[in-house]
């Protein structure tokens, strides 16, 4: 471009100023500057007009208000416009403008391009024009009306890698084929039709870098001849490569923090990191994290040292099957420092390896599979970054690249720091569950019977599942205790809420049944004595009230083999199931009573009698499933399994179970206990009623020995008559009639005597001289166990004796 040699004008940045009018005004409206680019658009030298009003300038002053010039000098920063000026010599000059508020509250700059000296001929225009086009920085292509390509710039054909003489005539889909051109060209045919713009974005190779994928933003603008007619179509490309890529590592992630962590399981969330991962930073991605994570010891919590014993937790692969993996998911495998694995734990930070470095061949030739496998799949670039969380080092994960040709970079190692950041707290969040779950889990286990006892009165089958994987440790429990007389107490009961609270109130209250049972209290009694407990173990919480929503429901249960009755009482809990020998099943009518804790309310107890193999069931709500089913449905299903029982009592449990419970977890603990009742007949059973009357106590030790030889009890005999002889003096001395001794023989030899009294006996110890007093103490000491119990009519003593070895003893089929 031709400079102006004007001796006036001044140089600025080696180009003529002159070329631009300027001049600055105040404020107030006064000029306070004026260029010689100034001079030659209005002909005023500077002396003339700086300093006065720059309205005087305007051809019509009088046209804006001083209202509308201060209004718009207090809102506007910029204004443009073309304003009709006076030239010095009177005529009127039509002049465009732009205005610049040159800071706030200050001056205003005002600019227009002044008349040239020499004006460049029109032909100047086009020449520029064909220059703009062939030189643009851009990719630029033009196609007619065909969609078939007329002409491209130089930079089009450096992009493509192709010449505009080989291409020219050819449509977009045969020159980069027909996946990539489809998309394109349905563009330009919508422009031809509609005469719109349309930008479209893609994602491809291009002819001239075959080796790196591009992101395009493709705006195809329509060339209209005079007429208005659509002749053509311009393609305008622009490399958004970077705009794409930071787009695609923001997508990944967001996808990232919403795809990990949706568990609690620690395997399940390595396992989401690398499915992320794949593909989108990764053609191979393994998560391996440290093998103590899952054990009770802590972490270390700075960088490790080699060598690192590290288990294979996650994997995922573009491969089906995940081929490049030589350690399979679970196995534990020792990494040594020239691993990737180790060498970044042991430095704490991420590394980027080739699969060229000495390192990676080092670690290639301690293991020979690994380096195989490297030259198998071709794996070009490895990337190890720590698995760290609240400064603790959880593992490694290690991303490959094979089929992607690009390496990793520094954007990439950013990006997976932040993925696995995010990844590693939730892995620490179920590291932390696992181990409180585990150690709740543990607690309650401990407080439930590891093995039910199996006493002759039944035979008893259990099972119990927690609720998971994250409502933690609930309050489900059941129990089997042997009473006196070969009856046998069933409980089962269910805490309110879960956690270690739920867990410790239920072996409270476990200890305080037992505890209850050994006292031989009726059902309602022991329950009444539970609600107390209850309401005081609320209180000592710190519970605002001790009723309320924290309580529990149990069922108490006592079954008499003998008599064949059982006994039935129960807090706020389902009533239990009865299947008979003849298959039939109903629901036991038991009162339900107020649930344990409410405090206030009675219990009753109900009394039926149960035939031999029938099966009771007791059960706590969550095997009814009660948030997906009715009570109702529940009932069914429950009673469809137990009429087609599975052989054993415990095959029973788990038909039960997959009958009502068929998904692998459960909303809420579950505690089922099955037992089937066994009878004792007459030939186990001898009762002799017994008159208040000394002499009978002789007669007495002669029924009972009699009774055992013909049971082959003969070694039994003198312990036996001398536990008859005290029991019944007893009686006789101190009780009111009726009086009535039996023996029961089973596993063991009980001898009871039962009389109209209400008092309970206690043993003393006699002094030297004292006649009385060393009768309870002598059958203390002669039997395995005695107690006595209250009955409806007055109480009954009973003495318990462990048969020698090799004495018959038993139920019938148990022997």
């Amino acid at each position: 471009m031709k400079r102006h040699d004007s001796g006036s004008a001044r140089e600025w940045g080696g180009f003529d100023e002159t070329d631009t009018a300027r001049a600055t005004v105040s404020d107030d409206g006064t000029l306070t500057s004026w260029n010689e680019g100034a001079r030659r658009l209005l002909g005023h030298p500077s002396p003339d007009v700086v300093g006065r009003p720059a309205a005087e300038l305007l051809a019509d002053p009088g046209r804006a208000t001083d209202a509308e010039v201060r209004d718009a000098r207090t809102r506007l920063t910029r204004w443009h416009g073309t304003v009709a000026l006076r030239h010095r010599d009177g005529r009127e000059v039509p002049v465009p403008l732009l205005a610049h508020r040159r800071r706030p509250e200050g001056d205003w700059l005002l600019v227009t391009a002044a008349p040239r000296a020499e004006q460049p001929p029109e032909s100047w225009n086009d020449a520029l024009t064909r220059w703009a086009y062939a030189q643009s920085p851009c990719p630029m292509a033009i196609y007619d009306a065909d969609m078939r390509l007329r002409k491209v710039n130089a930079e089009m054909a450096r992009v493509t890698g192709l010449p505009e003489a080989e291409i020219r005539g050819l449509r977009l889909s045969e020159i980069k084929g027909k996946l990539q051109g489809e998309q394109l060209e349905a563009a330009m045919r919508d422009v031809l039709a509609t005469g719109e713009p349309r930008e479209v974005e893609t994602y491809l190779r291009t002819g001239g870098d075959e080796v790196k994928e591009q992101a395009w933003s493709a705006r195809f603008a329509p060339l209209r001849a005079r007429d208005g007619r659509v002749y053509a179509v311009c393609m305008a490309a622009h490399d958004i490569t970077d705009q794409y890529l930071a787009r695609q590592r923001l997508l990944l992630l967001s996808a990232a923090s919403e795809r990990i962590g949706s568990t609690l399981d620690i395997d399940h969330t390595a396992q989401e990191l690398a499915d992320v991962c794949v593909p989108r930073l990764a053609d191979y991605t393994s998560i391996d994290l440290l093998d103590r994570l899952t054990q009770e010891e802590e972490l270390p919590s700075g960088p490790l040292t080699d060598p690192v014993v590290l288990r294979r937790a996650a994997r995922q692969s573009l491969y089906e099957g995940c081929p490049e993996s030589v350690v399979p998911v679970g196995r534990v495998d020792t990494y040594p420092k020239a691993s990737p694995m180790a060498e970044c734990l042991v430095a704490g930070r991420p590394i980027i390896h080739a699969s060229t470095d000495p390192s990676i061949a080092e670690w290639g030739a301690v293991k020979p599979e690994r380096a195989r496998t490297i030259r198998r799949f071709g794996v070009h670039s490895i990337m190890s970054v720590p698995i760290r969380a609240r400064g603790t080092t959880l593992g490694v994960a290690v991303f490959a690249r094979h089929r992607t040709p690009e390496a990793f970079t520094q954007d990439d190692v950013v990006l997976a720091e932040e993925i696995t950041t995010r990844a590693a707290v939730c892995v620490d969040n179920a590291r932390r569950f696992t181990r409180e779950r585990n150690t709740a889990l543990a607690l309650q286990r401990s407080l439930l019977p590891r093995t039910l006892p199996q006493p002759p009165a039944v035979e008893v089958a259990s099972r119990y599942l927690p609720a998971g994987p994250y409502a933690g440790a609930g309050g489900d429990w059941f129990d089997v205790i042997p009473l006196s007389g070969a009856r046998v107490a069933l409980v089962v009961g269910d805490v309110v809420g879960h956690g270690i609270q739920a867990s410790a109130t239920m072996g409270r209250l476990r200890t305080a049944v037992r505890t209850l049972a050994d006292v031989d209290l009726p059902p309602d009694e022991l329950l009444t004595h539970l609600d107390d407990l209850v309401i005081h173990l609320a209180a000592e919480t710190g519970a605002e009230e001790a009723t309320g929503d924290v309580g529990a429901t149990c069922l108490y249960a006592v079954y008499d083999p003998v008599s064949h009755r059982c006994s039935l009482a129960a807090a706020g809990h389902p009533a239990p199931a009865l299947a008979r020998p003849d298959g039939s099943v109903e629901f036991l009518p038991v009162p339900p009573g107020p649930p344990l804790g409410v405090g206030g309310l009675p219990f009753e107890a109900m009394e039926t009698e149960l035939p031999e193999d029938a099966v009771l069931a007791l059960y706590t709500n969550g095997l009814m499933g009660e948030w997906e089913r009715d009570v109702d449905e529940g009932r069914l299903l429950l009673a469809d399994a137990l009429a087609h029982p599975c052989g054993s009592l415990g095959g029973t449990c788990d038909a039960v179970l997959r009958t009502l419970l068929p998904g692998e977890g459960v909303l809420d603990d579950v505690a089922l206990l099955l037992a089937r009742t066994r009878t004792l007949d007459a030939a186990h059973v001898a009762t002799w009623d017994v008159p208040a009357d000394p002499a009978w106590v002789a007669r007495s030790r002669r029924n009972v020995t009699e009774r055992l030889t013909e049971w082959g009890l003969d070694e039994a005999v003198f312990t036996t008559e001398l536990v008859v002889s005290e029991l019944v003096t007893n009686a006789i001395r101190h009780a009111v009639p009726p009086i009535q001794l039996r023996l029961i023989h089973d596993h063991s030899l009980i001898c009871e005597v039962t009389d109209s009294s209400s008092t309970a006996p206690h043993m003393r110890r006699a002094r030297t001289f004292d006649e009385g007093g060393r009768g309870l103490l002598l059958v203390a000491r002669l039997s395995q166990r005695w107690g006595s119990r209250q009955t409806a009519d007055g109480k009954t003593i009973w003495s318990e004796q462990t048969l020698p070895v090799g004495l018959p003893g038993g139920l019938p089929g148990l022997e």
